[in-house]
């Protein structure tokens, strides 16, 4: 299950597409753990949480925080964790893009899920970017 989150007031938000999208996209990945949130932001927020756990004192387009869930959390035990978004950032990105909205923000849901899903573009020699891309393509975005 998919949970949306909108921290922001700039553009407005279907919750039942990305959601839809979200639970769509984790169908493909392979893994046992089926719930995240995704949790759509501004630039403001997002450059403070950049800030404080990756130490970059700028805004980004999204992140990712994986979640492990304790033994006594049984509720919890499905919960990959969240990704969070900037609309403004990905706004941004789609105008120097020459992309939608929509493909932007699919794109980077798709990103924030496969980092919570263990795959780190940085470290993989390019597994992380291979599925995306692939994946990008089935779902056409």
């Amino acid at each position: 299950m998919i949970e949306i989150v909108n921290r922001q007031r700039r553009r407005r938000i279907s919750a039942k597409q990305w959601r839809d999208f979200g639970e769509r996209v984790l169908q493909m990945i392979p893994l046992t753990k089926r719930d995240a949130t995704i949790v759509f932001t501004t630039n403001r927020a997002i450059k403070e949480l950049n800030c404080r756990w990756r130490g970059q004192n700028c805004a980004t387009d999204v992140l990712s925080f994986p979640s492990q869930a304790e033994a006594f959390e049984a509720d919890r035990q499905a919960l990959l964790g969240e990704v969070v978004i900037s609309v403004e950032r990905a706004a941004a990105q789609a105008k120097q893009n020459g992309l939608s909205f929509q493909n932007e923000i699919g794109q980077l849901i798709l990103h924030g899920l496969l980092h919570l899903c263990g795959y780190d573009h940085e470290t993989d020699h390019g597994k992380m970017n291979r599925l995306e891309l692939k994946l990008r393509k089935e779902l056409g975005i």
